[in-house]
Protein backbone atom coordinates (compact mmCIF):
# COMPACT_ATOMS: atom_id res chain seq x y z
CA UNK A 1 0.00 0.00 0.00
CA UNK A 2 2.90 2.34 0.53
CA UNK A 3 3.72 1.89 -3.15
CA UNK A 4 0.18 2.91 -4.02
CA UNK A 5 0.53 6.04 -1.92
CA UNK A 6 3.84 6.88 -3.58
CA UNK A 7 2.34 6.29 -7.04
CA UNK A 8 -0.57 8.55 -6.17
CA UNK A 9 1.79 11.26 -4.97
CA UNK A 10 3.79 11.04 -8.19
CA UNK A 11 0.52 11.29 -10.12
CA UNK A 12 -0.47 14.40 -8.17
CA UNK A 13 2.88 16.03 -8.93
CA UNK A 14 2.78 15.09 -12.61
CA UNK A 15 -0.74 16.37 -13.15
CA UNK A 16 0.06 19.49 -11.20
CA UNK A 17 2.85 20.12 -13.71
CA UNK A 18 0.38 19.45 -16.53
CA UNK A 19 -1.94 22.04 -15.01
CA UNK A 20 0.93 24.51 -14.66
CA UNK A 21 1.86 24.14 -18.33
CA UNK A 22 -1.74 24.47 -19.54
CA UNK A 23 -2.22 27.50 -17.30
CA UNK A 24 0.96 29.10 -18.67
CA UNK A 25 -0.22 28.49 -22.24
CA UNK A 26 -3.58 30.06 -21.56
CA UNK A 27 -1.97 33.00 -19.75
CA UNK A 28 0.07 33.71 -22.90
CA UNK A 29 -2.71 33.21 -25.41
CA UNK A 30 -2.33 36.85 -26.51
CA UNK A 31 1.45 37.09 -26.16
CA UNK A 32 3.04 37.87 -29.55
CA UNK A 33 5.37 35.15 -30.73
CA UNK A 34 4.62 32.84 -27.78
CA UNK A 35 5.14 29.13 -28.41
CA UNK A 36 2.86 26.73 -26.55
CA UNK A 37 4.30 23.88 -24.44
CA UNK A 38 2.99 20.39 -23.78
CA UNK A 39 3.71 17.75 -21.12
CA UNK A 40 4.39 14.08 -21.80
CA UNK A 41 4.41 11.44 -19.03
CA UNK A 42 6.25 8.16 -18.59
CA UNK A 43 5.90 5.40 -15.99
CA UNK A 44 8.21 4.76 -13.06
CA UNK A 45 9.31 1.16 -12.52
CA UNK A 46 9.52 0.29 -8.82
CA UNK A 47 10.25 -3.46 -8.60
CA UNK A 48 10.19 -6.75 -10.45
CA UNK A 49 8.50 -9.42 -8.32
CA UNK A 50 9.25 -12.30 -10.65
CA UNK A 51 11.31 -12.64 -13.76
CA UNK A 52 9.88 -14.18 -16.89
CA UNK A 53 10.53 -17.88 -17.58
CA UNK A 54 10.84 -19.61 -20.88
CA UNK A 55 8.72 -22.58 -21.96
CA UNK A 56 9.99 -26.15 -21.32
CA UNK A 57 9.04 -29.46 -22.83
CA UNK A 58 6.27 -29.95 -20.24
CA UNK A 59 5.10 -26.47 -19.21
CA UNK A 60 4.74 -23.10 -20.83
CA UNK A 61 6.63 -19.91 -20.09
CA UNK A 62 5.54 -17.26 -17.61
CA UNK A 63 5.54 -13.49 -17.96
CA UNK A 64 7.43 -11.20 -15.61
CA UNK A 65 5.55 -9.81 -12.62
CA UNK A 66 6.31 -6.08 -12.15
CA UNK A 67 4.76 -3.34 -10.07
CA UNK A 68 5.13 0.28 -11.25
CA UNK A 69 6.12 3.08 -8.94
CA UNK A 70 3.94 5.81 -10.45
CA UNK A 71 4.48 8.44 -13.13
CA UNK A 72 7.02 11.06 -13.98
CA UNK A 73 7.18 14.04 -16.38
CA UNK A 74 9.10 12.72 -19.37
CA UNK A 75 9.35 16.03 -21.23
CA UNK A 76 7.95 19.51 -21.55
CA UNK A 77 8.17 20.30 -25.27
CA UNK A 78 7.57 23.56 -27.10
CA UNK A 79 5.46 23.69 -30.23
CA UNK A 80 7.60 25.82 -32.50
CA UNK A 81 5.08 25.99 -35.34
CA UNK A 82 4.18 29.39 -36.75
CA UNK A 83 1.36 31.45 -35.31
CA UNK A 84 -1.06 33.53 -37.35
CA UNK A 85 -0.02 36.94 -38.67
CA UNK A 86 -1.82 40.09 -37.56
CA UNK A 87 -1.44 43.45 -39.31
CA UNK A 88 -0.52 46.29 -36.96
CA UNK A 89 0.12 49.15 -39.37
CA UNK A 90 3.38 49.95 -37.56
CA UNK A 91 6.26 50.00 -40.12
CA UNK A 92 8.84 48.74 -37.61
CA UNK A 93 6.70 45.74 -36.58
CA UNK A 94 7.98 42.65 -38.35
CA UNK A 95 6.98 39.00 -38.53
CA UNK A 96 8.74 36.01 -40.05
CA UNK A 97 6.68 33.81 -42.34
CA UNK A 98 8.53 30.52 -42.22
CA UNK A 99 11.64 29.43 -40.36
CA UNK A 100 14.06 31.67 -38.56
CA UNK A 101 14.46 34.03 -35.60
CA UNK A 102 15.41 37.68 -35.32
CA UNK A 103 18.87 38.13 -33.84
CA UNK A 104 19.34 40.72 -31.06
CA UNK A 105 22.19 41.53 -28.73
CA UNK A 106 21.71 42.18 -25.00
CA UNK A 107 25.15 43.75 -24.61
CA UNK A 108 26.89 40.45 -23.83
CA UNK A 109 25.42 37.80 -26.08
CA UNK A 110 23.03 37.28 -28.96
CA UNK A 111 19.48 36.22 -28.20
CA UNK A 112 16.75 35.18 -30.62
CA UNK A 113 13.06 35.87 -30.92
CA UNK A 114 10.05 35.61 -33.19
CA UNK A 115 8.65 38.86 -31.81
CA UNK A 116 9.51 41.71 -34.18
CA UNK A 117 7.94 44.64 -32.28
CA UNK A 118 10.88 47.01 -32.79
CA UNK A 119 11.44 50.73 -32.25
CA UNK A 120 14.20 53.33 -32.57
CA UNK A 121 15.89 54.55 -29.38
CA UNK A 122 17.43 57.93 -28.56
CA UNK A 123 20.74 56.91 -30.16
CA UNK A 124 18.96 55.88 -33.38
CA UNK A 125 19.46 52.14 -32.85
CA UNK A 126 16.77 49.65 -33.82
CA UNK A 127 15.87 47.91 -30.56
CA UNK A 128 13.32 45.82 -28.72
CA UNK A 129 11.64 48.65 -26.74
CA UNK A 130 10.85 46.42 -23.75
CA UNK A 131 14.45 45.41 -23.09
CA UNK A 132 16.63 47.74 -25.14
CA UNK A 133 18.27 44.78 -26.89
CA UNK A 134 19.70 45.91 -30.24
CA UNK A 135 18.58 44.28 -33.47
CA UNK A 136 21.46 42.76 -35.44
CA UNK A 137 22.29 43.11 -39.14
CA UNK A 138 24.06 40.95 -41.69
CA UNK A 139 25.90 41.82 -44.89
CA UNK A 140 27.30 45.12 -46.05
CA UNK A 141 24.06 46.97 -46.85
CA UNK A 142 24.18 50.57 -45.63
CA UNK A 143 27.91 50.55 -44.84
CA UNK A 144 29.17 52.35 -47.94
CA UNK A 145 26.54 55.06 -47.51
CA UNK A 146 27.71 55.67 -43.91
CA UNK A 147 24.42 54.50 -42.38
CA UNK A 148 25.99 51.52 -40.57
CA UNK A 149 29.19 51.13 -38.57
CA UNK A 150 31.34 48.48 -40.31
CA UNK A 151 32.75 47.36 -36.94
CA UNK A 152 29.33 46.68 -35.38
CA UNK A 153 26.32 44.55 -36.27
CA UNK A 154 23.89 46.82 -34.39
CA UNK A 155 21.39 48.37 -36.81
CA UNK A 156 21.21 52.16 -36.84
CA UNK A 157 18.26 54.00 -38.38
CA UNK A 158 19.98 57.16 -39.70
CA UNK A 159 17.47 59.86 -38.82
CA UNK A 160 20.48 61.97 -37.80
CA UNK A 161 22.45 61.61 -41.04
CA UNK A 162 21.94 63.73 -44.14
CA UNK A 163 21.96 62.00 -47.50
CA UNK A 164 24.44 64.11 -49.51
CA UNK A 165 23.34 65.67 -52.76
CA UNK A 166 24.24 63.84 -55.95
CA UNK A 167 25.01 65.66 -59.17
CA UNK A 168 23.05 64.51 -62.19
CA UNK A 169 25.21 62.49 -64.56
CA UNK A 170 22.55 61.01 -66.85
CA UNK A 171 19.21 62.18 -68.19
CA UNK A 172 16.97 59.53 -69.72
CA UNK A 173 14.63 60.24 -72.61
CA UNK A 174 11.80 58.07 -73.85
CA UNK A 175 9.01 58.45 -76.36
CA UNK A 176 8.48 58.91 -80.07
CA UNK A 177 9.93 61.43 -82.53
CA UNK A 178 7.61 61.85 -85.47
CA UNK A 179 8.77 60.36 -88.75
CA UNK A 180 6.13 62.09 -90.85
CA UNK A 181 4.93 65.18 -89.02
CA UNK A 182 3.24 67.61 -91.39
CA UNK A 183 3.88 70.58 -89.12
CA UNK A 184 5.50 73.58 -90.81
CA UNK A 185 9.28 73.71 -90.40
CA UNK A 186 10.52 76.35 -87.96
CA UNK A 187 13.29 78.91 -88.17
CA UNK A 188 16.00 79.24 -85.54
CA UNK A 189 15.76 82.21 -83.18
CA UNK A 190 18.39 83.19 -80.59
CA UNK A 191 18.34 86.05 -78.09
CA UNK A 192 20.83 87.61 -75.70
CA UNK A 193 18.28 87.95 -72.89
CA UNK A 194 19.86 91.29 -71.94
CA UNK A 195 17.94 94.53 -72.57
CA UNK A 196 20.63 96.99 -73.54
CA UNK A 197 18.29 100.01 -73.70
CA UNK A 198 17.04 99.47 -70.14
CA UNK A 199 13.44 99.49 -71.32
CA UNK A 200 13.75 102.85 -73.04
CA UNK A 201 12.26 103.35 -76.47
CA UNK A 202 15.59 103.96 -78.20
CA UNK A 203 16.09 102.91 -81.80
CA UNK A 204 19.04 100.59 -82.37
CA UNK A 205 20.51 103.15 -84.76
CA UNK A 206 20.53 105.76 -82.00
CA UNK A 207 21.83 103.55 -79.15
CA UNK A 208 25.57 104.29 -79.10
CA UNK A 209 27.61 101.56 -77.41
CA UNK A 210 29.81 104.05 -75.57
CA UNK A 211 26.72 105.71 -74.02
CA UNK A 212 24.74 102.65 -72.91
CA UNK A 213 24.07 102.49 -69.17
CA UNK A 214 25.39 98.92 -69.10
CA UNK A 215 28.66 99.90 -70.78
CA UNK A 216 29.65 103.29 -69.35
CA UNK A 217 33.35 102.59 -69.64
CA UNK A 218 33.36 101.19 -73.18
CA UNK A 219 35.72 103.17 -75.31
CA UNK A 220 36.44 103.52 -78.98
CA UNK A 221 38.91 100.87 -80.10
CA UNK A 222 37.48 98.14 -77.85
CA UNK A 223 36.42 94.99 -79.69
CA UNK A 224 33.67 92.38 -79.64
CA UNK A 225 34.56 88.93 -80.95
CA UNK A 226 31.72 87.32 -82.89
CA UNK A 227 31.95 83.50 -83.04
CA UNK A 228 29.63 80.58 -83.52
CA UNK A 229 28.11 78.40 -86.20
CA UNK A 230 26.15 79.51 -89.23
CA UNK A 231 22.82 77.99 -90.24
CA UNK A 232 24.54 75.49 -92.55
CA UNK A 233 27.06 74.43 -89.90
CA UNK A 234 30.07 76.46 -91.07
CA UNK A 235 32.19 78.09 -88.38
CA UNK A 236 31.93 81.85 -87.79
CA UNK A 237 34.70 84.02 -86.39
CA UNK A 238 35.07 87.78 -86.83
CA UNK A 239 35.79 90.90 -84.76
CA UNK A 240 33.70 94.06 -84.48
CA UNK A 241 35.73 97.13 -83.51
CA UNK A 242 33.85 99.76 -81.53
CA UNK A 243 34.08 103.32 -82.80
CA UNK A 244 32.94 106.44 -81.00
CA UNK A 245 29.78 106.51 -83.09
CA UNK A 246 29.12 102.72 -83.14
CA UNK A 247 25.55 101.78 -82.23
CA UNK A 248 23.66 98.62 -81.39
CA UNK A 249 22.44 98.70 -84.97
CA UNK A 250 26.01 98.66 -86.22
CA UNK A 251 26.75 95.60 -84.05
CA UNK A 252 23.66 93.88 -85.47
CA UNK A 253 24.82 94.67 -89.00
CA UNK A 254 28.22 93.12 -88.29
CA UNK A 255 26.58 89.99 -86.87
CA UNK A 256 24.33 89.69 -89.94
CA UNK A 257 27.35 89.91 -92.21
CA UNK A 258 29.07 87.10 -90.29
CA UNK A 259 26.16 84.65 -90.23
CA UNK A 260 25.06 83.49 -93.66
CA UNK A 261 21.33 82.72 -93.76
CA UNK A 262 20.49 84.59 -90.57
CA UNK A 263 19.52 88.17 -89.74
CA UNK A 264 20.58 89.99 -86.56
CA UNK A 265 18.32 92.61 -85.03
CA UNK A 266 17.62 94.56 -81.87
CA UNK A 267 14.18 93.62 -80.47
CA UNK A 268 12.96 95.08 -77.16
CA UNK A 269 16.55 96.16 -76.54
CA UNK A 270 17.87 92.58 -76.93
CA UNK A 271 20.29 91.28 -79.56
CA UNK A 272 18.56 88.58 -81.61
CA UNK A 273 19.62 86.30 -84.46
CA UNK A 274 16.87 84.85 -86.64
CA UNK A 275 17.14 82.54 -89.64
CA UNK A 276 15.88 84.07 -92.85
CA UNK A 277 14.32 80.75 -93.89
CA UNK A 278 12.69 77.94 -91.93
CA UNK A 279 13.92 74.35 -91.63
CA UNK A 280 16.92 72.59 -90.14
CA UNK A 281 19.45 75.04 -88.72
CA UNK A 282 22.67 74.76 -86.73
CA UNK A 283 22.90 78.47 -85.98
CA UNK A 284 24.60 79.39 -82.70
CA UNK A 285 26.36 82.55 -81.59
CA UNK A 286 28.69 83.83 -78.89
CA UNK A 287 29.97 87.35 -78.23
CA UNK A 288 33.07 88.24 -76.20
CA UNK A 289 34.09 91.79 -75.23
CA UNK A 290 37.74 92.82 -75.07
CA UNK A 291 38.76 96.16 -73.63
CA UNK A 292 39.08 98.15 -70.44
CA UNK A 293 35.33 98.58 -70.00
CA UNK A 294 32.55 96.49 -68.52
CA UNK A 295 30.30 95.80 -71.50
CA UNK A 296 27.88 93.08 -70.39
CA UNK A 297 27.42 90.21 -72.81
CA UNK A 298 25.42 87.01 -72.31
CA UNK A 299 27.17 83.85 -71.16
CA UNK A 300 25.32 82.19 -74.03
CA UNK A 301 22.50 83.07 -76.39
CA UNK A 302 19.21 81.44 -75.52
CA UNK A 303 17.48 79.49 -78.24
CA UNK A 304 13.89 80.72 -78.30
CA UNK A 305 13.09 78.43 -81.22
CA UNK A 306 15.27 75.64 -82.60
CA UNK A 307 15.17 75.33 -86.39
CA UNK A 308 14.17 71.95 -87.80
CA UNK A 309 11.89 70.04 -90.14
CA UNK A 310 10.13 68.96 -86.91
CA UNK A 311 10.86 70.01 -83.32
CA UNK A 312 9.99 68.57 -79.94
CA UNK A 313 10.74 70.66 -76.84
CA UNK A 314 11.04 69.25 -73.33
CA UNK A 315 12.26 70.45 -69.92
CA UNK A 316 14.08 68.56 -67.19
CA UNK A 317 15.41 69.60 -63.77
CA UNK A 318 18.93 68.42 -63.02
CA UNK A 319 21.11 68.93 -59.92
CA UNK A 320 24.66 70.12 -59.43
CA UNK A 321 27.10 68.74 -56.84
CA UNK A 322 25.58 70.92 -54.11
CA UNK A 323 22.06 69.76 -54.85
CA UNK A 324 20.96 73.00 -56.49
CA UNK A 325 18.38 72.42 -59.16
CA UNK A 326 18.70 73.77 -62.70
CA UNK A 327 15.99 73.54 -65.34
CA UNK A 328 17.28 72.59 -68.78
CA UNK A 329 15.22 73.31 -71.88
CA UNK A 330 16.13 70.87 -74.65
CA UNK A 331 14.81 70.67 -78.20
CA UNK A 332 15.00 67.62 -80.47
CA UNK A 333 15.03 68.74 -84.12
CA UNK A 334 14.75 66.64 -87.26
CA UNK A 335 17.65 67.40 -89.58
CA UNK A 336 17.81 67.47 -93.35
CA UNK A 337 19.26 63.95 -93.36
CA UNK A 338 16.88 60.95 -93.42
CA UNK A 339 16.03 59.44 -90.02
CA UNK A 340 18.40 61.82 -88.24
CA UNK A 341 17.80 64.24 -85.35
CA UNK A 342 19.82 66.62 -83.19
CA UNK A 343 19.39 67.49 -79.50
CA UNK A 344 19.88 71.19 -78.75
CA UNK A 345 20.35 72.66 -75.28
CA UNK A 346 18.19 75.79 -75.56
CA UNK A 347 18.72 77.34 -72.13
CA UNK A 348 19.37 76.62 -68.46
CA UNK A 349 18.39 78.33 -65.23
CA UNK A 350 20.98 79.65 -62.79
CA UNK A 351 24.56 80.75 -63.29
CA UNK A 352 25.41 78.09 -65.87
CA UNK A 353 27.34 78.01 -69.12
CA UNK A 354 28.00 75.08 -71.42
CA UNK A 355 30.52 73.84 -73.94
CA UNK A 356 28.81 72.22 -76.88
CA UNK A 357 25.06 72.64 -76.85
CA UNK A 358 24.21 70.30 -79.72
CA UNK A 359 24.29 66.50 -79.96
CA UNK A 360 24.29 65.76 -83.67
CA UNK A 361 23.39 62.63 -85.58
CA UNK A 362 20.77 60.86 -83.46
CA UNK A 363 19.78 58.16 -85.92
CA UNK A 364 16.94 55.66 -86.29
CA UNK A 365 16.60 52.42 -88.21
CA UNK A 366 14.13 51.64 -90.95
CA UNK A 367 11.94 49.88 -88.37
CA UNK A 368 11.80 52.99 -86.17
CA UNK A 369 14.23 51.72 -83.54
CA UNK A 370 16.96 53.89 -82.06
CA UNK A 371 20.19 53.32 -83.99
CA UNK A 372 22.76 55.29 -81.99
CA UNK A 373 24.82 58.42 -82.70
CA UNK A 374 26.37 58.69 -86.13
CA UNK A 375 30.14 58.80 -86.11
CA UNK A 376 30.27 57.14 -82.68
CA UNK A 377 30.27 60.45 -80.79
CA UNK A 378 28.87 60.71 -77.29
CA UNK A 379 25.44 62.07 -76.43
CA UNK A 380 26.61 64.56 -73.84
CA UNK A 381 26.40 68.19 -72.73
CA UNK A 382 29.07 69.72 -70.49
CA UNK A 383 27.88 72.40 -68.06
CA UNK A 384 30.14 74.96 -66.40
CA UNK A 385 29.06 76.77 -63.24
CA UNK A 386 30.03 80.20 -61.92
CA UNK A 387 32.19 78.49 -59.28
CA UNK A 388 34.30 76.98 -62.05
CA UNK A 389 33.03 73.43 -61.51
CA UNK A 390 32.07 71.41 -64.57
CA UNK A 391 29.47 68.69 -64.97
CA UNK A 392 29.20 66.15 -67.76
CA UNK A 393 25.60 65.33 -68.58
CA UNK A 394 25.04 62.16 -70.61
CA UNK A 395 21.83 61.64 -72.56
CA UNK A 396 20.45 58.11 -72.30
CA UNK A 397 18.48 57.70 -75.50
CA UNK A 398 18.03 53.92 -75.36
CA UNK A 399 19.72 50.78 -76.63
CA UNK A 400 20.78 50.71 -80.25
CA UNK A 401 18.45 48.46 -82.22
CA UNK A 402 15.85 48.35 -79.45
CA UNK A 403 12.71 50.24 -78.47
CA UNK A 404 13.53 50.86 -74.79
CA UNK A 405 14.23 54.57 -75.26
CA UNK A 406 13.55 56.75 -78.28
CA UNK A 407 11.69 55.60 -81.37
CA UNK A 408 10.75 57.15 -84.70
CA UNK A 409 7.30 56.22 -85.97
CA UNK A 410 4.62 58.08 -87.85
CA UNK A 411 2.26 60.23 -85.86
CA UNK A 412 2.92 62.89 -83.26
CA UNK A 413 6.11 63.39 -81.26
CA UNK A 414 5.74 62.27 -77.63
CA UNK A 415 9.36 62.43 -76.43
CA UNK A 416 9.93 63.55 -72.84
CA UNK A 417 12.62 63.42 -70.18
CA UNK A 418 11.58 60.36 -68.16
CA UNK A 419 14.22 60.53 -65.44
CA UNK A 420 17.57 61.75 -64.15
CA UNK A 421 19.87 60.32 -61.50
CA UNK A 422 20.66 63.40 -59.40
CA UNK A 423 19.02 64.68 -56.24
CA UNK A 424 19.17 67.27 -53.49
CA UNK A 425 20.43 66.58 -49.98
CA UNK A 426 17.76 65.02 -47.77
CA UNK A 427 16.96 63.44 -44.42
CA UNK A 428 15.34 60.12 -43.60
CA UNK A 429 11.58 60.43 -43.31
CA UNK A 430 10.31 56.83 -43.16
CA UNK A 431 11.51 53.23 -43.00
CA UNK A 432 10.04 50.04 -44.43
CA UNK A 433 11.15 46.41 -44.65
CA UNK A 434 10.91 44.07 -47.62
CA UNK A 435 10.29 40.33 -47.66
CA UNK A 436 14.03 39.85 -48.06
CA UNK A 437 14.57 41.53 -44.69
CA UNK A 438 16.20 44.60 -46.22
CA UNK A 439 15.37 47.87 -44.48
CA UNK A 440 14.81 50.73 -46.92
CA UNK A 441 14.60 54.41 -46.10
CA UNK A 442 12.66 57.10 -47.92
CA UNK A 443 14.40 60.47 -47.71
CA UNK A 444 12.88 63.93 -47.92
CA UNK A 445 14.42 64.42 -51.38
CA UNK A 446 12.42 61.48 -52.74
CA UNK A 447 15.37 59.09 -52.83
CA UNK A 448 15.00 55.55 -51.49
CA UNK A 449 18.16 54.02 -50.06
CA UNK A 450 19.00 50.64 -48.51
CA UNK A 451 19.74 51.05 -44.79
CA UNK A 452 20.58 47.53 -43.58
CA UNK A 453 19.65 43.86 -43.87
CA UNK A 454 18.13 42.09 -40.86
CA UNK A 455 20.05 39.16 -39.44
CA UNK A 456 17.93 36.02 -39.10
CA UNK A 457 19.12 32.77 -37.58
CA UNK A 458 18.05 29.20 -38.15
CA UNK A 459 18.63 26.20 -35.89
CA UNK A 460 18.91 22.49 -36.62
CA UNK A 461 16.50 21.76 -33.75
CA UNK A 462 14.48 24.86 -32.93
CA UNK A 463 12.46 22.93 -30.32
CA UNK A 464 15.70 22.55 -28.36
CA UNK A 465 16.08 26.30 -27.80
CA UNK A 466 16.12 27.45 -24.19
CA UNK A 467 13.70 30.17 -23.13
CA UNK A 468 15.29 33.31 -21.72
CA UNK A 469 11.94 34.96 -20.86
CA UNK A 470 10.51 37.98 -22.60
CA UNK A 471 9.96 35.98 -25.78
CA UNK A 472 13.70 35.42 -26.21
CA UNK A 473 15.59 32.18 -26.71
CA UNK A 474 19.20 31.14 -26.39
CA UNK A 475 20.92 28.14 -27.98
CA UNK A 476 21.16 24.95 -25.93
CA UNK A 477 23.25 21.83 -26.24
CA UNK A 478 20.45 20.21 -28.25
CA UNK A 479 19.36 23.09 -30.47
CA UNK A 480 22.52 23.34 -32.49
CA UNK A 481 24.44 26.52 -33.11
CA UNK A 482 22.67 29.50 -34.76
CA UNK A 483 23.23 29.85 -38.50
CA UNK A 484 23.09 33.57 -39.37
CA UNK A 485 21.47 34.30 -42.72
CA UNK A 486 19.26 36.71 -44.59
CA UNK A 487 15.53 36.38 -45.05
CA UNK A 488 14.51 34.08 -47.92
CA UNK A 489 17.96 32.53 -47.85
CA UNK A 490 19.56 29.56 -46.13
CA UNK A 491 16.22 28.06 -45.10
CA UNK A 492 14.94 31.26 -43.47
CA UNK A 493 11.47 32.54 -44.26
CA UNK A 494 10.25 35.91 -45.53
CA UNK A 495 9.81 39.03 -43.42
CA UNK A 496 6.43 40.76 -43.40
CA UNK A 497 6.50 44.41 -42.41
CA UNK A 498 3.73 46.07 -40.40
CA UNK A 499 2.75 42.72 -38.85
CA UNK A 500 3.38 40.59 -35.77
CA UNK A 501 3.10 36.86 -35.16
CA UNK A 502 0.41 35.81 -32.71
CA UNK A 503 0.70 33.07 -30.09
CA UNK A 504 0.21 29.54 -31.44
CA UNK A 505 -1.76 28.45 -28.35
CA UNK A 506 -4.79 26.31 -29.23
CA UNK A 507 -7.34 27.37 -26.59
CA UNK A 508 -9.66 24.43 -27.24
CA UNK A 509 -6.80 22.00 -26.74
CA UNK A 510 -5.73 23.76 -23.57
CA UNK A 511 -9.24 23.57 -22.10
CA UNK A 512 -9.18 19.82 -22.75
CA UNK A 513 -5.79 19.67 -21.02
CA UNK A 514 -7.28 21.43 -17.99
CA UNK A 515 -10.02 18.78 -17.77
CA UNK A 516 -7.51 15.98 -18.23
CA UNK A 517 -5.23 17.43 -15.56
CA UNK A 518 -8.14 17.81 -13.17
CA UNK A 519 -9.38 14.27 -13.78
CA UNK A 520 -5.90 12.82 -13.39
CA UNK A 521 -5.33 14.78 -10.21
CA UNK A 522 -8.65 13.62 -8.75
CA UNK A 523 -7.96 10.00 -9.69
CA UNK A 524 -4.56 10.02 -8.01
CA UNK A 525 -6.01 11.71 -4.95
CA UNK A 526 -8.58 8.87 -4.80
CA UNK A 527 -5.71 6.34 -4.92
CA UNK A 528 -4.08 7.97 -1.92
CA UNK A 529 -7.35 8.17 -0.02
CA UNK A 530 -8.18 4.50 -0.72
CA UNK A 531 -4.71 3.39 0.34
CA UNK A 532 -5.07 5.45 3.50
CA UNK A 533 -8.43 3.82 4.28
CA UNK A 534 -6.88 0.37 3.88
CA UNK A 535 -4.04 1.29 6.20
CA UNK A 536 -6.58 2.47 8.74
CA UNK A 537 -8.38 -0.87 8.53
CA UNK A 538 -5.06 -2.65 9.02
CA UNK A 539 -4.35 -0.66 12.12
CA UNK A 540 -7.84 -1.49 13.47
CA UNK A 541 -7.20 -5.23 13.01
CA UNK A 542 -4.08 -5.01 15.14
CA UNK A 543 -5.92 -3.52 18.19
Amino acid sequence: MSDAILSGVSGLLAHQTMLDVAGDNLANVNTYGYKASRVTFSELLAQTMREATQPTANVGGTNPQQVGGGVKVASIDRNMSQGNMIATGQPLDMAIEGNGYFGLNDGQRNVYTRVGAFAVDADFYLVDPGTGYRVQRIGSEGVTEGFQNPSSNDIRIPYDIALPAKATSTVTFTGNLSADSSASPTACLLTSGIQYTDGKAIAASDAKLVDLDQAKSVAAGDTIAITGTARDGTAVSTVFTIAAASTLGDLATAITAAFSGSQASIANGEIRLTDTTSGYSQADMALAYSGSGTFELPKYFKVLQAGGEETRNTNVEIYDSQGTGHVLSIAFVRSDQPNTWDAVLMSTSGDVQFTGRRVKGITFGADGSYAGISGGSKAMFTLKYGSGATQDLSLNLGTSGAFDGLSQFGGSSTLSASGQDGYQAGYLSSVSVGQDGVLSGMFTNGVRETIAALQLATFQNAAGLQSAAGGFFTPSANSGDPVPTKAQSGGAGAVTGGSLEKSNVDMAREFVSLIEAQNGYQANARTIRTANDMLSQLVTLMR
